[in-house]
């Protein structure tokens, strides 16, 4: 028979060690015909420490693995902004495309793909500008008025407040924005932009009852504005100047 001892060694032996596995022999006890049995519990038990072993990495990558996804689902959810919560000052880009970094704005430079990255921003300034001025918020839109439409906008909120009347707005999108002239003249550059959007909105009192508008209705509304940027300014802003209904 083996000795004992040594068979309590392996018997106790820390089974969670690679190197265990890797380098310790099977030792049978030489019990007739019980030889291969025994070895072959042995090596079933080394085996399936093993397997434990292995499986507490996979287990540990997978979990990794699961974690990362999870964050960069966050991060594109969370860290991302959309309509007109994107930062507003950015909305229309330094300069129209990057082959005319250098290139003065004026009526040659202001090709179709300038005229697609205007119209970029002026939808998202649009948007931006009718949300917010819905709610309320005419900081986080004085940035693309002009000091006249500014003070136009402002006043017609004083008005309403003065009345008690409460506006309620949920835009659900443009149909389309087109270009409808554009030219320079004393160095002010100015676009006329014709858009179609639709709009749920509606107006109510102190009771909060509705005195104009539908909450529950869509309607298209079709507005003409007009931009304008001082080609001398370092300011990559484009200012409303002009609404009309």
């Amino acid at each position: 028979m083996a000795d004992s001892g040594q068979m309590s060694r392996v018997s106790n032996q820390n089974f969670t060690d690679l190197n265990f596995f890797r380098y310790t022999p099977i030792i049978p006890v030489k019990r007739g015909g019980d030889d291969i049995i025994t070895q072959s519990k042995v090596f079933i038990l080394i085996t399936f420490s093993y397997m434990n072993y292995n499986f507490e990495y996979i287990d540990i990558i997978l979990l990794a693995m699961i974690a990362g996804f999870i964050f960069l689902r966050l991060r594109g959810i969370l860290g991302k902004k959309t309509g007109h919560k994107e930062k507003i000052s950015a909305s229309f880009p330094h300069e129209f495309s990057e082959g005319k970094k250098q290139e003065k704005l004026n009526e040659k430079s202001f090709d179709e793909n300038s005229k697609r990255d205007f119209l970029t921003g002026a939808k998202i300034a649009y948007e931006a500008i009718i949300t917010n001025f819905s709610k309320g918020n005419m900081k986080e839109i004085k940035s693309l008025l002009d000091k006249k439409v500014f003070d136009q906008f402002d006043e017609a909120l004083k008005e309403r407040k003065k009345k008690g009347l409460i506006s309620e707005a949920t835009f659900i999108g443009i149909n389309s924005a087109d270009i409808k002239e554009y030219k320079l003249l004393n160095n002010i550059f100015e676009v006329t932009v014709d858009f179609v959007s639709e709009i749920i909105s509606c107006v109510k009192d102190k009771e909060k009852k509705i005195i104009s508008g539908d909450p529950d209705k869509i309607k298209k509304v079709h507005d003409i504005w007009k931009f304008s940027k001082d080609i001398r300014s370092t300011n990559p802003n484009w200012f409303v100047i002009d609404t009309q209904a």
